[in-house]
């Protein structure tokens, strides 16, 4: 029982009888902690009181049940952007956790759920740390995420606690460790059970175990003549990963510790000014855009109850399987359809790859799989709150089978088709009402992609829209609203791009130049290989849904290396060949010396992004951005197409185009809707 209570707007301070003070997190307004002005303001006022009060041990925790804290206030980033003051709040920072680590008191941070960016920081700074034994604690560095790197203190003090060669890889690609995982590695002292989080650290304070001391190989890796050589192979690794010009902050990770390594305070001065300098840079400034997007787009609306229990998946094909695992992997019962046994058997056996990849402990997967139920017969129909149809693009096929799902699910159970191309109003011509019909369009592979296009005819009932919406958020996916026509939106601007990737192969340019070209601009795979691994039958379906209404012209070369078998991966041949399911490269090609390969590729992408906006496929340009960078990887360093767009210029973009026609052809004329991009 606390003996004394003090409350601020954030915190809640409790002495305890044994003297321990109990600083507990819950952030005004929000649903998850965060590390703004406010609460560090509140907590230097903390901090003080422990000095002058001398607390027998000092303790910091959440109030929240989601998780310890998320990291710093995202959205004041950007006024220290604007303002240049990135500098000195850092360093204000870096005063406050060292004091915090200066405490005479022994001070543990008791971490449940996440414990990223900052909030690791924080927990950093204190002498323990006891994290929660469960699935949802993760704890990590991911800065890089936003163009920048750690800052408050949490580069020179996760080098020091656990060694350059553990603890630059994991701030390079900023990932997450699950509790157990962090014990390992010495990041955490204890992983406890719910049940035994408080007591663990009573007696940790009680105890005051020595703190762990640097390693043989920590000490040798910091030395003068070491460290350049590990530097410069780090940097070799993270060159084929990504280009510095695209991404300077994990370069920046780099040089700070091997200009530094090994002198603390020299480290955390050099910390605080490279990552106020990558404030400063466009990657950030379009990576803290694209994650207020984010945000945007898992913004639930407070209106709405809907909670989905059971889905039920028709097609265990590699979408429907997959959809199926991904949802028996949130927590709900899937019931997965198809004609026979030995069709769903393979979409069950990735399942449990997918669920022992993501959960590890034995008996979450195993729950996990019984989540997951094989349904030939089709009894999960009745008992659905979603059912999704994953099978082949056939419009006709499609017509029937919700024609039969109307009659048969519950009234208010969502029916949503994964058609990647066929319009809604195509499929919905034999229901009763048509209204109910919607596109909850997934992108392969399911697991890794986070976007979801929820589509919509002018048929539609709001009301499913909305319940599509709020499904996708409970999955953890990402919506975005799309007006159903060809294609709808992704597949609508990919689809010119990868035929002028076509167009060019067509005309001499090698496969990979084309792919290079359009990795070096930023994309995360070249347009020939995307199309391999997509499969060219699928390209072409795609293409000829669209051709007619989009006035297409499909290269004919697609179309005889369909005719051959020839669809890409899937068949060890395409415009590559693979072996075992490894992409065969030639190192040798010629270069062809076309001066315009990337503009042409671009400019087909901005071009269709402007008519999607123009004939309102999305609702502005924002959720265009974010539908690109979370549904293809488009670049994320440069915010989306058309943030880029408004950042090349432009005048400069339709000049662009209007050479590239001249050149090319009519394909590559400016679209009308450029004189509304401003």
């Amino acid at each position: 029982m606390a003996e004394k209570q003090m409350k601020y707007k954030n915190w809640l301070l409790e002495t305890d009888a044994s003297g321990v003070l109990w600083c507990h997190l819950d952030v005004a307004g929000k649903s998850t902690n965060i590390l703004s002005t406010e609460v560090l303001e509140e907590f230097q006022s903390i901090v003080e009181t422990a000095e002058n009060s001398a607390p027998v041990g000092l303790v910091i925790m959440s109030r929240k049940d989601n998780g310890f804290i998320a990291g710093a206030n995202i959205d004041e980033f950007i006024p220290l952007q604007e303002s240049g003051g990135a500098l000195e709040h850092i360093q204000h920072v870096h005063a406050l956790f060292d004091r915090l680590e200066a405490l005479s008191c022994p001070t543990l941070a008791l971490i449940n759920g996440f414990c990223l960016g900052g909030g690791l920081e924080l927990a950093l700074a204190c002498r323990y740390r006891v994290a929660l034994d469960d699935p949802k604690t993760r704890i990590g560095l991911p800065e890089v995420m936003l163009g920048i790197h750690p800052g408050f203190g949490g580069l020179m003090r996760l080098l020091r606690l656990i060694g350059p060669i553990q603890a630059i890889p994991l701030m390079l690609t900023g990932r997450s460790l699950d509790a157990r995982k962090a014990k390992k590695l010495g990041i955490v002292d204890k992983v406890v059970a719910h049940r035994q989080l408080r007591r663990s650290a009573e007696i940790m304070l009680e105890q005051r175990p020595s703190l762990k001391k640097a390693g043989v190989l920590q000490n040798i890796s910091n030395l003068p003549l070491v460290r350049p050589l590990l530097a410069k192979y780090m940097r070799s690794q993270l060159e084929k990963k990504a280009r510095q010009d695209h991404y300077p902050a994990p370069f920046a990770i780099l040089d700070v510790w091997e200009k530094h390594g090994g002198d603390d305070r020299a480290v955390l001065k050099a910390e605080a000014e490279s990552v106020a300098e990558m404030f400063e840079t466009d990657t950030s400034k379009s990576l803290v855009r694209l994650f207020k997007l984010q945000d945007r787009l898992k913004s639930k609306n407070p209106e709405l109850e809907f909670k989905a229990e059971h889905v039920h998946v028709i097609g265990a094909g590699v979408m429907g399987g997959d959809i199926a695992a991904w949802c028996a992997l949130q927590g709900m019962t899937v019931t997965l359809q198809d004609r026979e046994p030995k069709f769903i058997a393979p979409a069950i056996k990735r399942a449990h790859t997918l669920f022992k990849r993501k959960l590890k402990q034995t008996r979450l997967v195993t729950a996990a799989m019984d989540r997951l139920i094989p349904d030939h017969k089709a009894l999960g129909v009745e008992k659905a709150d979603v059912i999704i149809e994953a099978i082949v693009e056939n419009a006709d096929t499609k017509i029937a089978l919700f024609k039969d799902l109307e009659s048969r699910a519950k009234k208010d159970a969502i029916l949503a088709t994964n058609t990647s191309s066929i319009p809604l109003d195509e499929i919905s011509t034999q229901l009763n009402n048509p209204g109910r019909l919607a596109g909850i369009h997934f992108f392969n592979p399911v697991a890794k992609m986070q976007l979801v296009e929820v589509v919509y005819s002018a048929k539609t009932d709001k009301q499913w829209i909305d319940k599509a919406t709020a499904f996708c958020q409970q999955i953890s996916r990402l919506p975005v609203s799309v007006l159903s026509s060809p294609g709808f939106l992704v597949n609508r601007i990919l689809t010119p791009y990868l035929l002028e990737a076509v167009a060019l192969w067509e005309e001499g340019v090698s496969a990979e130049q084309i792919d290079k070209v359009a990795k070096n601009f930023g994309m995360p795979m070249g347009p020939v290989e995307l199309a391999d691994t997509v499969g060219l039958d699928i390209c072409l379906s795609v293409s000829q849904n669209m051709a007619d209404t989009l006035n297409i012209k499909i290269p004919e070369q697609l179309q005889q290396m369909v005719n051959k078998g020839n669809l890409g991966k899937k068949s060890s041949r395409g415009f590559y060949e693979y072996e075992k399911g490894k992409l065969k490269k030639n190192k040798n090609y010629v270069k062809s010396s076309l001066p315009d390969i990337e503009d042409r590729m671009v400019m087909r992408i901005l071009n269709e992004c402007v008519a999607c906006l123009h004939e309102g496929l999305v609702e502005d340009s924002d959720l265009l951005d974010a539908g690109m960078v979370f549904g293809t990887g488009f670049a994320p360093f440069r915010g989306g197409p058309l943030h880029y767009a408004k950042a090349r210029g432009v005048e400069n973009i339709r000049a662009t185009l209007k050479d590239l026609e001249d050149k090319y052809g009519e394909r590559f004329r400016a679209h009308e809707g450029w004189q509304q991009v401003k």
